[in-house]
């Protein structure tokens, strides 16, 4: 994972570099946007339950190659184990910051808090805030000026086991310990 981070570490410094090389452009069209609202989402269910999460973003162009802003993250999960029903929301805010590299690619941080009632993997009656900062980074694409959509893989650098994101993780060790890596789907509009 430390080669991991440093890679990311390196990309971001070299995304960062050439943004500062890149001539402006004299255009005489100003009606570019200086702003994008993001979306991703998450569903599962089955017989005995279900979850679903919508994360809202609001972002700030610094600059064509950096965006950054707050976020606000909502989470539902209901139960139906042999008939013992239960459910829980699970809801908080964050920043989070990315840098695209041309039309292609991004790298990025997203901090959130999330007021969960999580303790270990038992509900619990006492609701706790949980922080998580995943790093990270994958492809980045606009279309048509309308939309955006970023597909990446991101590593929770602070790993909480209250976490609720720790039901997405999608990896795992030899020993069958978690490791705390998730993919993220996002869809950007300008606004």
């Amino acid at each position: 994972m430390k080669k991991t981070l440093l890679l990311l570490t390196c990309l971001l410094v070299v995304v960062c570099t050439k943004a500062q090389d890149e001539e402006p452009e004299q255009n005489d069209q100003t009606n570019e946007s200086t702003s994008e609202i993001g979306f991703d989402g998450y569903f599962g269910a089955s017989n005995f339950g279900g979850t679903f999460g919508v994360g809202a973003k609001y972002g700030y162009k610094f600059n064509d190659n950096i965006i950054f802003g707050p976020s606000f993250r909502l989470q539902r999960s209901w139960s139906n184990n042999f008939g013992q029903k239960f459910g829980y929301t699970i809801y908080g805010g964050g920043f989070w910051a990315h840098v695209r590299y041309g039309n292609y690619l991004f790298a990025g941080a997203e901090f959130e808090m999330l007021n969960s009632p999580l303790n270990y993997i038992f509900v619990g009656s006492q609701k706790k805030w949980v922080p998580s900062l995943f790093v990270g980074g994958g492809f980045s694409r606009e279309f048509n000026q309308s939309i955006r959509i970023n597909a990446g893989i991101f590593y929770d650098i602070i790993d909480n086991v209250n976490s609720p994101f720790r039901f997405s993780y999608f990896m795992r060790k030899a020993n069958g310990a978690l490791i705390p890596v998730i993919y993220r789907i996002g869809f950007f509009f300008p606004i």
